[in-house]
């Protein structure tokens, strides 16, 4: 397949998948700093440039197939060398694996009813077992049946950063210091997506103990624009809301549902008030990621100066997938319309 150009047809503002009918995406700074590179061969190590090139995906749990789809759209197109690091949470951590493991193909898998099943089983719940069963998906799936090349995530020359949460701290973790070998990178993929209750206890690693990356930073742009990326590109796995609110006060009252304090009761009971803060606040933070997401895709630069980031949505009329959806028909259509969503952003092949 040859690669896919970045597009410069203003023309097609307001067309694309997730965008606002005033955003500038055919001709927003990412894509430039992306299409620059393609068009100059330039590779991890050998670059040309002063700028560094981030890719951030979404995480989700199910929801990750849209992200795993575009994910699969950008190696297809040939621009995943225009990255210098990957960083994932949860659902992305694994997405962000598997495009960088040598055979991103098996980002397909996403869409089959044994993948969904292998990691969700309702049935545990009266088993007193996990009901998301990431071990098991990471620990036996990926290792001894659709076997992915751990070593070469981590000799990939795309750096690879795995998100958390911290269990003591509450804080976003990028677990990448941490991945000494392939062990280190299993342990990573499930501390990364550790939902509290649904998937069991917090993971150990390095001595911490961390659960779902989503409790902190579930879309880890933050995390990549503080470690010095000055063009991040988002792989979304919800599609733009209908009405975006503004970003809330930072000292704003937080409110957690009933549902979400029982956890905090059980599952978090033996942390900190540092991790039910956090756990608490996430549709808070969600709603400010909204805000300045929506922001930086019209191509302004909030406070950053110098940095540019932008985010690939599904579309709105895209199939209504959740957390723990395991419909092998939805599982495909999202998969494909999380593809259809960079192809979008993306000239026809040839020039």
């Amino acid at each position: 397949m040859s690669r896919k150009p970045v597009a410069d047809d203003r023309q097609a503002d307001g067309r694309r998948a997730g965008s606002h009918p005033d955003s500038p995406h055919d001709r927003h700074e990412v894509l430039r700093a992306v299409a620059a590179r393609t068009r100059d061969g330039s590779r991890p190590g050998a670059r040309h440039d002063d700028l560094r090139l981030a890719l951030v995906i979404e995480g989700g749990g199910m929801r990750g197939t849209f992200s795993a789809g575009m994910a699969l759209a950008l190696h297809d197109a040939g621009l995943v060398g225009a990255f210098d690091a990957v960083y994932g949470s949860s659902a992305g951590a694994i997405t962000g694996a598997w495009l960088l493991s040598g055979a991103p193909e098996q980002l397909n898998g996403w869409a089959e009813p044994e993948y969904a099943n292998t990691m969700i089983r309702p049935s545990n719940l009266w088993r007193g077992r996990p009901v998301v069963d990431v071990r098991t998906l990471v620990e036996h799936l990926y290792a001894e049946v659709a076997r992915m090349d751990f070593q070469a995530v981590l000799s990939h020359p795309v750096e690879y950063h795995p998100l958390a949460t911290d269990a003591h701290t509450g804080l976003s973790t990028d677990l990448r210091p941490f991945l000494a070998g392939p062990a280190e990178l299993r342990l990573a993929l499930r501390a990364s997506a550790a939902l509290p209750f649904l998937a069991g206890p917090a993971v150990e690693l390095g001595g911490r103990h961390y659960y779902d990356a989503g409790l902190a930073e579930s879309v880890p742009y933050r995390t990549a624009l503080a470690q010095g990326a000055t063009h991040v590109l988002v792989l979304r796995s919800r599609p733009a809301p209908k009405d975006l609110l503004p970003a809330p006060a930072a000292d704003g009252a937080v409110r957690p549902s009933y549902g979400s304090r029982l956890v905090a009761a059980t599952a978090l009971r033996r942390y900190p008030k540092a991790l039910h803060d956090s756990y608490f606040a996430r549709a808070h933070r969600l709603r400010e990621d909204e805000a300045l997401l929506s922001e930086y895709d019209r191509g302004g630069l909030p406070g950053r100066d110098g940095t540019a980031v932008m985010s690939v949505r599904p579309a709105l009329d895209s199939p209504k997938v959740g957390r723990l959806t395991r419909d092998g028909r939805l599982l495909k259509a999202a998969l494909e319309s999380g593809r259809a969503a960079v192809e979008r952003v993306l000239q026809p092949s040839g020039a």
